[in-house]
This record gives structure tokens, C-alpha cells and sequence, in this order.
């Protein structure tokens, strides 16, 4: 779980929404309010590497039924009043356009023709979309857009349909990679070059499991994952606290639509970055982390730290903006604070460590390359001394054959027979 150090030092609005808050209900808060800020923050870039980034990201609760998660849509308020805005702005802009025909010229192909240029322009868009549909969206917003669903499922469905499925659509946007689509059959063409999504769910483990189909999918590296496998007693839903709860959001989505005009409107973009002793701080945190992985873990999941390393960067990024709210009037750059550094750490010391059990635990990657060799190199029956003795011969760690010997048995690849003894079901 989340340090309440942490909570103590957050900035002010992820302070305000938490609060009333504990346990898990408090990190799910959290967790997914910072998925929702992050689509919230126009203007706001940094360097992480030489590529330039923006603050988005991909948040995704894990738990079983009846174990409090829903209380995730809670953070959707906060994106409420900006989303109520740009609708509006959108809908204003296409009456007026309309109006303006009527008195021009009655010209029906004209009119259709202009009515295809127009478009709708939303903040929160739903998951059960066309892939054309969330081009659309991504190209009409210059900020990016939020998909919040609290059933994982919505999502995954839309993924088995070739009309639908926009998984390299997430995977793309997760490093803002340009990318177009064509149409042939109405000549549409969108480009969008800087595309910026932020995405947060929840849903149980199994939901994921559908969501993540394969094991060169790629998307679940790109997932911060909070998960817990608890479920709740039945709470009072008549306690006062509830509607305070309400408020707080509500109160807080205003201050949020402030902020996010004040950065919207502002003529230059504003520059995040960390402080020397921070960078270096970081590339040894995370080369630590590397190490470790090449000698306890499997190697695949290397690609999971590395967009670690962006997710924390990201969360810094957000944390330092809203430190800053009173103040952003006058900055063309920002630099990290130690409090918020401090924090971005120890949040994803919480974030790999569920990330891990998660890669490990999720029965959708079959088996690699390499743990195929290892397998084909057994008997049909085996003893753990045999592998360790294979293993061995191939440089694998003692702890990685075991931690493969307790994955194969939850993949069904295995069956223990005996204490030591093993027998193979494919």
C-alpha cells in the first residue's frame, strides 16, 4: 500500500480528494486521480531522453468483485467541468457555423460537406468507440483526450472487432507517435501528429487478461497497475462523509477548469525537468532496478521498467504543475521540487512492485521462446535437481528456475506430482 508519508506531501487538490479516504479506497483515489490529471494539463511538456513527452497516462485498478474499486469514478468529477466546457465551446461553434449557412446560400451538398468538417470535440471519451471515432477525437482536441471505464471489459470487447480494435492506437499514443488513417470508402484522411491520450480503468484480473491477448501485445508495459486481491464489508452508505465526498470533487473539478484555462491560454509552452542531482539520482535508481531484473526475473519484463522509468517521470511532472498552481502565471519552466521527486519514487517503488506480480500472475503469455527450450531439454518427468542441472548448463539463476517451475504450474504447462517431482501437460 501507499505510505501515508506520501499522502502528507501531496499537492493540494490530490490532498483534498484523498483525504477522506483510507486504505485501499485511498490508494485506488489517488491512483486514479493522477490517470485523470494527466489529461488535464495543456501546454505541459518535458524531455525524457530526446524525445519530448506529456504528462498522459495509462492507470489501470486491479481487484476482484465487492473489493471497493468503483470508488475510482470518483476522479472522473475532476475532468467533469473541463469536459462540460469543450462540449460546449464545440457545440456553440458548430450552431453558429449552421446558422451562418442558412442565410448564405441553400446549397444541401455544401451544407453536408461542412457538417463533415465540424466536428464534435470531447474531453472524456468512451471506450466503446470505432478506431476511426477515437482518431477523430484525438485529432480535434490539441491537449488529448481521457477514456474512463470502471469495467475493463468495455475496452477489451471493442479490441476483438477489426472496425474497433485501436490496441496499436494505445500503444502508439502512449509515446505520442504520429499516425493517420485512411479511409477509402468516404475519402477521409486524419493525421494526428502529436496524439495524447490518457486512459484509466479498472476491472478484475481476468478482465486484464482478456485486454492483454497476447504476449507481444506490448500494452501492459504502458500500464500503471495498482491491484489488491481484498474485498470490502458492507460500509454505511448513509453516512454524512458520502455527500461531503461529492463536494470535495466538485469543488475541486472548479478549481480544476480554472488551472486548465489559465495553461491553455497561455502563448508558450511551459518546459518540465528535473534538477541534476535528481537525474542522477534516477538513472541509478532505474539501472539498480535493471540489474536486479537480469538476475532474479525474467528478462521480459525489461521493457516494463523502462516505461516505468517514463510513468515516474510523467508523475513528477503532474505532481510539480499542481505544487505550482498559484504560480504558473509567471513560469516558462518548471523544476522539480525534492518533496515531489521524493514522492514520484516512492509511488513507483509501490507501482513495480504490482506491475511485477501482475506480469507474473497474468496467464496470457504462454511461454517465450526461451522457456520452450528450457522445457523441451526435460523429461516428460522431471525433478526440480534436473532443471536446477539444465538451468545451470544455460546460466539461469536458482531463484528464476523456481520462479518458472511455480508460472508453469499456474500456466497448466506442469503438474506437481510429488515434493520435487514434476510432470508435463503439454
Amino acid at each position: 500500500m501507499i505510505s501515508e508519508k506520501v499522502y502528507k506531501k501531496l499537492p493540494n487538490v490530490l490532498k483534498s480528494v484523498t483525504e477522506k479516504f483510507s486504505g485501499r479506497e485511498k490508494d485506488i483515489v489517488l491512483t486514479s486521480s493522477l490517470g485523470v490529471l494527466s489529461s488535464l494539463l495543456p501546454n505541459v511538456y518535458g524531455y525524457y531522453g530526446s524525445d519530448v513527452v506529456y504528462p498522459n497516462l495509462y492507470t489501470v485498478i486491479l481487484a476482484p468483485p465487492a473489493s471497493g474499486k468503483g470508488v475510482m469514478m470518483k476522479s472522473k468529477i475532476l475532468v467533469d467541468e473541463v469536459h462540460s466546457m469543450i462540449y460546449k465551446e464545440s457545440q456553440n461553434l458548430w450552431n453558429a457555423t449552421m446558422e451562418n449557412d442558412k442565410s448564405e446560400d441553400d446549397d444541401k451538398k455544401a451544407k453536408k460537406d461542412k457538417e463533415k468538417v465540424l466536428k464534435t470535440v470531447l474531453k472524456v471519451v468512451p471506450a466503446n468507440i470505432s478506431s476511426a471515432e477515437l482518431y477523430n477525437y484525438m485529432n480535434s482536441i490539441e491537449d488529448g483526450i481521457l477514456m474512463i471505464e470502471s469495467e475493463a471489459d468495455t475496452l477489451s470487447n471493442m479490441l476483438k472487432y477489426d472496425w474497433s480494435n485501436y490496441s496499436d492506437i494505445l500503444r502508439k499514443a502512449f509515446h505520442h507517435e504520429r499516425m493517420s488513417l485512411s479511409r477509402k470508402s468516404d475519402g477521409q484522411y486524419i493525421f494526428v501528429d502529436e496524439p495524447k491520450l490518457s486512459l484509466v480503468l479498472s476491472g478484475t484480473p481476468e478482465q486484464l487478461k482478456s485486454l492483454i491477448n497476447s504476449k507481444e501485445n506490448g500494452l501492459l508495459s504502458r500500464l500503471l497497475i495498482y491491484s489488491f486481491n481484498e474485498t470490502t464489508a458492507f460500509k454505511d452508505v448513509f453516512e454524512k462523509k458520502n455527500k461531503d465526498i461529492n463536494v470535495i470533487f466538485e469543488k475541486e473539478s472548479q478549481n480544476v477548469l480554472e488551472f486548465y484555462k489559465l495553461l491553455r491560454s497561455k502563448d508558450s509552452k511551459i518546459e518540465f525537468e528535473l534538477t541534476e542531482r535528481q537525474k542522477d539520482f534516477f538513472v541509478k535508481h532505474f539501472a539498480k532496478k535493471h540489474n536486479q531484473i537480469l538476475t532474479n526475473e525474467s528478462i521480459s519484463f525489461i521493457s516494463n521498467l523502462h516505461r516505468l522509468g517514463l510513468i515516474c517521470f510523467r508523475i513528477c511532472m503532474i505532481l510539480t504543475v499542481y505544487r505550482e498552481y498559484d504560480n504558473m502565471k509567471t513560469h516558462s519552466k518548471l523544476v522539480s521540487s525534492n518533496k515531489d521527486f521524493i514522492i514520484a519514487i516512492r509511488l513507483l517503488e509501490v507501482y513495480y512492485q504490482h506491475s511485477l506480480f501482475n506480469f507474473k500472475d497474468i496467464d496470457v503469455y504462454g511461454l517465450s521462446e526461451n522457456d520452450e527450450f528450457l522445457l523441451d531439454s526435460l523429461d516428460e518427468e522431471f525433478t526440480r535437481s534436473q532443471i536446477l542441472q539444465v538451468g545451470k548448463n544455460l546460466n539461469i539463476a536458482v531463484r528464476t528456475l523456481d520462479d518458472k517451475l511455480k508460472q508453469w504450474r499456474l500456466k497448466r504447462v506442469i503438474k506437481k506430482t510429488k515434493n520435487g517431482h514434476y510432470k508435463k501437460l503439454i
